[in-house]
Formats: structure tokens, sequence, C-alpha cells
């Protein structure tokens, strides 16, 4: 089965209420401002007096930084568990930008974390080739 179609599958099992949840869950509380794409990745912003339009440099970070490349620093991922809400986030190439990996994505319940990133990285791929914006959390800069 072919990435794409494991995405699409697992998408079902999770709307983007629900991935909306365990992401703010995931995010340390400090980083008011982040964007979460469709397959799960978000990129947090600590600058955000720097940007005038969210949505476009999200969107430009990760047209630049999702897509993976093997064998080089966008190939690269970290996992991390959380402890405020069930799964990992997976880290990668791009500053501030995770991957979130619920456990019922992944067959096996107790998944390496060379699976779990290896997942994670694949996830944000898809989001890099093909960016969709399900949810801006951007607090007013005064």
């Amino acid at each position: 089965m072919q990435l794409s179609t494991l995405l699409l599958k697992k998408q079902l099992v999770m709307t983007s209420e629900e991935l909306t949840t365990h992401v703010r869950c995931a995010i340390n509380p400090q980083f008011e401002n982040w964007v979460l794409f469709r397959n799960g990745t978000y990129i947090v912003f600590d600058n955000p007096e720097s940007i005038s339009d969210i949505r476009k440099e999200a969107t430009d970070l990760m047209k630049e930084f999702g897509p993976v490349h093997v064998g080089g620093p966008a190939g690269d991922f970290g996992v991390i568990a959380l402890s405020e809400t069930d799964g990992w986030v997976v880290s990668g190439h791009g500053y501030g930008m995770y991957t979130y990996v619920h456990p019922t994505e992944l067959d096996n319940p107790k998944a390496a974390d060379l699976e779990i990133g290896l997942y994670g990285r694949e996830k944000r791929d898809a989001d890099g080739g093909s960016p969709e914006i399900i949810f801006i959390n951007e607090k007013q800069v005064k």
C-alpha cells in the first residue's frame, strides 16, 4: 500500500478537531502562535511580531522544510514522547516544525522510535508536498 493511501486511511480515524486537540496538548503553552497542517505537521512561531501573514509564512516554511530528502538534514528526525496527550511528536529539519503521531496510526502498539520517526517523517513529507492548513492558533501581538 502506498503512503498516500495509508495517510488517507489513517486520517479517517481522527477528525481535524481531534487532531487539533492532541496537537494543542503537545505544544508548550508558551508558544501561542502555531499552524497545523492536514497530516499532523505543525509549525510553532516564537516571533509573531516579525510575521505579517502567518498563513503565508507557514505555507512557505512547509514547502521548504516539509519535503523529505533522504541522506541530508531533511531526512533526519527525533522522536519525543508526550505526557499531556497520547502519542509522540517527530522533530525534523525545519526550526519549530513538528509532526504529531497518534498511537492508533501505527500497527505496532510497542513501536520503537525508528518506526514512529519514519512514519512521522512521511507525514511531514506529505504535508510538504501538498500543504493544507487546517488550523491556525494566533495570538494578536500588542
